[in-house]
């Protein structure tokens, strides 16, 4: 595990597709992610989500770059995610965007992405082309600026934190 770093708008590690994830879910949830304060460790939801993607597409391999990891990809050069959820989120095309970005920037030709949801058995076509790259680029602009921010950004209403590892956080009264 990397450290924390001292002053997170600086990290020079770049960014990964969780924090393209909490940005889209949260942005506060990015902002306290980049901060050290990480309570994913003791959810049920994510321990189930881990499990989803330990048995489900086995025979693939993670593909690691360092400051993100993505779930597979296939000749061709399309990304694939795999989603514990039932229900497809901008979030998800958000990261899968975002991972066709980095792979280009490595001078990979890539053709788009595909988000998968095992439990449903369905899947969700990301396209990859200039207006995908710019909303990726966007996307990175914006995680940035949270992150950079001294103060939290301002927290969603308490209906959609339902399921959040973050919500005693933010709800404590």
């Amino acid at each position: 595990m990397r450290p924390i770093p001292s002053d997170p708008a600086q990290d020079e590690h770049g960014l990964g597709g969780v924090h393209i994830k909490y940005l889209r879910h949260c942005p506060r949830q990015l902002w306290l992610y980049m901060r050290g304060y990480r309570p994913e460790a003791g959810s049920d939801l994510v321990a189930f989500g881990e499990a989803v993607d330990d048995t489900t597409f086995t025979r693939r391999r993670d593909i690691d770059l360092g400051e993100a990891r993505i779930d597979w990809v296939t000749t061709g050069a399309v990304v694939h995610e795999t989603k514990s959820s039932r229900a497809h989120s901008p979030a998800h095309d958000a990261q899968v965007r975002h991972y066709c970005l980095l792979l280009e920037r490595r001078g990979v030709n890539v053709r788009g992405g595909v988000i998968h949801y095992p439990l449903t058995r369905r899947t969700v076509d990301v396209p990859w082309n200039d207006d995908a790259r710019d909303q990726a680029e966007d996307t990175e602009t914006e995680a940035r600026a949270v992150i950079a921010a001294t103060t939290p950004p301002e927290r969603l209403d308490r209906a959609a934190c339902r399921g959040c590892s973050y919500l005693d956080y933010c709800w404590v009264t």
